[in-house]
């Protein structure tokens, strides 16, 4: 399996995750707001401090995003590209056609983290890592969330990847007039697991050994997104670049034909030029790059 070796030193922990009773929520993005604003007040109100978001339909503008590429600086294995507008009239925005993001804090504000396939205005189809501070919506969109109140997810300094990175942890307790927006509302009952997978691991495996820890048998993946080190399908077909942004579009974990723990993963998998590759991960050859963010449901 491929491997990078990363500036910093590796944790032998590498996998960190935390479990708890979470909530499923339907909103509407809001026109007018940036990503950030649009995906996060929703839940920030809802009283939640993590979710996995799957949004779709939305149309994007103005809207800058980044590809995945080699770094040049000596102290990553891998960065991204100089900021790209999508091209043809400047007027007409992008629409998303499947985006997964992260929603988490950063230096104590709301913050996500969102990688998505869309059509610029030239009818050009790509995707990408989306810059959510500097992009808009131009018309209502909808998203869906799987969120958490009892686990936040916070951005702090990773010494191993010298990146800013999105990791789970406990969060305070609500003061007595409950979370921001007095309760936590939404459909209940649904257990969640919300996990960072590091560096050289294969992303199937580290899926499966995410839900034996937690004591799960079966788990479906919830807008999940990160890094992979190229990407290799079930049918043949190989993503060669050092470093490709993914999302998962369907992803289960259940026993196979021999009683063993499976997982069974389709992602859209983005190259360094924007084109998004879509397909079934070939089980054993998918080394996360530098960060997967991973919410599993109990099934």
């Amino acid at each position: 399996m491929r491997r990078l070796l990363q500036p910093g030193p590796a944790p032998a922990e590498r996998i960190e995750s935390l479990a708890g009773a979470g909530l499923v929520l339907d909103y509407i993005l809001e026109p007018g707001r940036n990503l950030i604003a649009a995906l996060a007040a929703p839940l920030v109100a809802s009283g939640l401090r993590s979710a996995a978001i799957v949004f779709a339909g939305a149309a994007l503008a103005p809207f800058r995003y980044v590809l995945p590429g080699p770094a040049h600086d000596g102290a990553h294995v891998a960065w991204f590209s100089a900021p790209h507008v999508p091209g043809g009239d400047p007027a007409r925005p992008s629409v998303v056609e499947t985006a997964n993001a992260t929603f988490g804090w950063r230096d104590g504000k709301p913050f996500v983290h969102c990688h998505g396939v869309w059509v610029e205005p030239d009818g050009t189809r790509r995707g990408g890592h989306m810059l959510p501070d500097e992009t808009f919506l131009a018309a209502a969109g909808r998203a869906r969330a799987w969120g958490l109140a009892e686990v936040a997810i916070t951005v702090d300094p990773d010494p191993e990847t010298n990146f800013p990175l999105f990791h789970p942890v406990v969060a305070p307790p609500f003061g007595p007039e409950g979370g921001p927006g007095g309760k936590v509302i939404g459909e209940g009952g649904i257990r969640l697991i919300a996990a960072r997978i590091r560096p050289n691991q294969d992303i199937g495996a580290a899926l499966v050994a995410l839900c034996a820890r937690h004591g799960l048998t079966r788990a479906v993946v919830r807008g999940s997104l990160g890094s992979l080190i190229g990407a290799a399908f079930t049918d043949g077909r190989v993503v060669p670049d050092l470093a490709t942004e993914v999302l998962v579009r369907d992803g289960r974990i259940a026993p196979g034909p021999d009683g063993a723990l499976a997982a069974v993963l389709d992602l859209v998998v983005v190259d360094a030029l924007g084109r998004p590759h879509e397909g079934r991960l070939r089980a054993g050859e998918n080394p996360v790059c530098i960060t997967f963010e991973a919410m599993l449901e109990a099934a």
